[in-house]
């Protein structure tokens, strides 16, 4: 059975930011609602969200290795 608090809570469930202080079940939520988010870590309720450097990384060595 879903209570009103529940409702309130699934209706206010944010996009993860890096800096956030979330609890286990708010992280949880949030996560399961950003598909795209791949490395995201919850660390004594701080959020840490990886930046996507190893795709530029390897866009970059392509590059190079093609103009060589």
């Amino acid at each position: 059975m879903i209570v009103t608090e529940d409702i309130i809570f699934l209706q206010l469930i944010s996009p993860l930011g890096n800096g956030d202080e979330l609890t286990r079940i708010e992280f949880e939520h949030s996560y399961h609602t950003m598909p795209d988010v791949k490395t995201v870590d919850l660390i004594e309720r701080i959020v840490y969200i990886a930046s996507p450097v190893r795709y530029k990384i390897m866009v970059n060595l392509m590059l190079i290795l093609w103009l060589d």
